[in-house]
This record gives structure tokens, sequence and C-alpha cells, in this order.
């Protein structure tokens, strides 16, 4: 019931984040809106682990070097990336490729841990993609194929190979008995720090939007999007896998259609409710216990 809940949470919360991130894009640069975000979420677990008294025993040698690891795949370049593709790709396009993180986990954990490929969550991928295929079908008659199309992609899979590697660098933090919490602080510190790196680099000037609109975007996605959400994810990873937790990547897109639905009108078709029925039956199948 524990892992169902960390599911259900993690698919809810980031299918909030689509429409949320919507409201950071304007005049702060994309580099540095990733930057505040992983700072001030890095900053609040530390507050909060503070005042739990387990702000102690941090990542050390060796197992620091796979925490920062970590943050900069999962918390600064995978996010980076996405951003400047954001603009090239309908969102439908963006779900699809990020869905492949599930394939891209299952290959990874057996590459890595030598783990047996796990047919039934390899099964419930593809059944997975195939929904969100079909949910997306519309926009993909919009597409028009060109050399900015197919390096929006190329960027949209590198994207979504560095945070299958920060999904594998997490499991292997927790099999070395790093907690959670504390490995995820010190993770977005270091993708904050090195998302600074790219900005400066980039000639980004440092600037912060201060109207409501942004910075109520900001928190949320600081708080509730990455310390909530993150939090039961890699905890869920912990649990059950890479292979299985990473179906989330299938299922949240769904609940971006839902908030899609109530805010900015969008108008269901058949082929997308089927593809719904089909993401439905991989989460079924994913999670399951029965063989």
């Amino acid at each position: 019931m524990a892992n169902l809940l960390l599911y259900v949470v993690t698919v809810l919360i980031w299918g909030t984040t689509w429409y949320v991130i919507k409201l950071q894009l304007g005049p702060v640069p994309e580099t540095w809106s990733v930057a505040w975000r992983f700072f001030i979420a890095a900053a609040a677990l530390a507050v909060w682990l503070g005042l739990r008294g387990r702000l102690t025993d941090l990542p050390k040698g060796r197992d620091l070097l796979f925490v920062c690891a970590q943050g900069v795949m999962l918390f600064c370049l995978n996010y980076w990336l996405f951003y400047l593709i954001t603009n090239d790709l309908t969102s439908g396009l963006v779900a699809i490729i990020f869905s492949l993180i599930t394939i891209m986990n299952i290959g990874n954990q057996s590459l890595f841990f030598k783990v047996p490929i796990n047919a039934r969550a390899l099964v419930a991928s593809l059944i997975g993609i195939a929904g969100l295929v079909m949910v997306f079908y519309p926009e993909f008659a919009e597409v028009k194929a060109n050399d900015r199309l197919i390096y929006a992609v190329g960027l949209g899979v590198l994207a979504t190979w560095f945070a299958s590697i920060g999904n594998i660098l997490s499991v292997r933090n927790s099999r070395a008995g790093l907690p959670v919490m504390r490995t995820n602080m010190v993770g977005m510190f270091a993708g904050a720090v090195c998302m600074s790196v790219v900005a400066v680099a980039s000639g980004d000037p440092v600037t912060i939007d201060l109207s409501p609109r942004y910075l109520g975007a900001l928190f949320y996605l600081a708080i509730i999007g990455s310390v909530v959400a993150f939090g039961c994810y890699l905890t869920l990873i912990h649990r059950i896998g890479a292979d299985k937790g990473a179906y989330a990547g299938v299922a949240f897109p769904v609940v971006a259609l839902m908030i899609s639905t109530l805010l900015e009108g969008y108008l269901w078709t058949l082929p997308a409710a089927f593809g719904v029925v089909l993401i439905v039956c991989g989460n079924i199948l994913a999670l399951s216990k029965r063989r």
C-alpha cells in the first residue's frame, strides 16, 4: 500500500508540473529557472533535515562523487535539455520521448546491476508508450520533419538518457545505504551549482522574475515538484526497482491532460480515450505482483 501511495503522489504532482512550468517561461533564461528551482529545493531540504536533527552524516568520499553525479544527471542536464526543446516540440512529443525512460531504465538496470530484464515491466512500458502515441496522435499531424525537429528529438532522447542514468545512480546510492532525502539535498545542490556554471558559460545574465506568477511557479516546482515528488519517486525506485518505478513517466502525462482539460480547454478524442485505457492497463501490469 505504501508503494502505491508513493507512486500515486509522484504521478499526481509531476502531472501538475507540466502546466506550472509554462508559468515560468518568459524573461528568465531556462538555465537560471532550473538553477533557482534546485537551489531552493536543496535549501528547503536542509532546513527540514536540520529541524529533525538529521543534517548529519552527509555523503563523503566516493559516495559524495556518486551523489553529485546523480544530481548533475537528474537535477541539471535532464531539465536543461528538456527546457531547450520545449519551443521546438509539442508537449505530446516531449511526453513520448520522456516515456522512453521506462525502457532505458530496464536496459541500464540490466547493464549496470546485472538484473535480469523484467519482461512484465518491458511489455507494460510498450503498452504505455503505445497509449501515449494514441493520446497525442492529433499533434503529430502538425509536426513537419526538418533538421531542427531531428535536432530537438535528439536532445530529448539525450535528456531522457541523462534522467535514466540519474535513476540508476540513485539505485546505487540507495544500495550503499545513503538516505534518500540527504542524498537528494546534496544532489540538488550539486545540480543547481552545475546549472549555474552552464548558465554563466552560456552567457545568460543572472536574473529572476519577482512577479507573483513566476515566484509562485518557482516555489511550487521547488518544494512540491522537487522535494516532495523526487523524495517519493526515488524512494519508490529503491523499493520496487528502476524498471517499475519509471512507469510514472508514462502515467503523469495523463494527469497533465486532465489539468489541460480544466484550464486550457483540451478536447478529448476517441483515440485519446483509448490511449488512456492502454496507459491504465500498462499501470496495472507494471505494478501488479500477480504472475
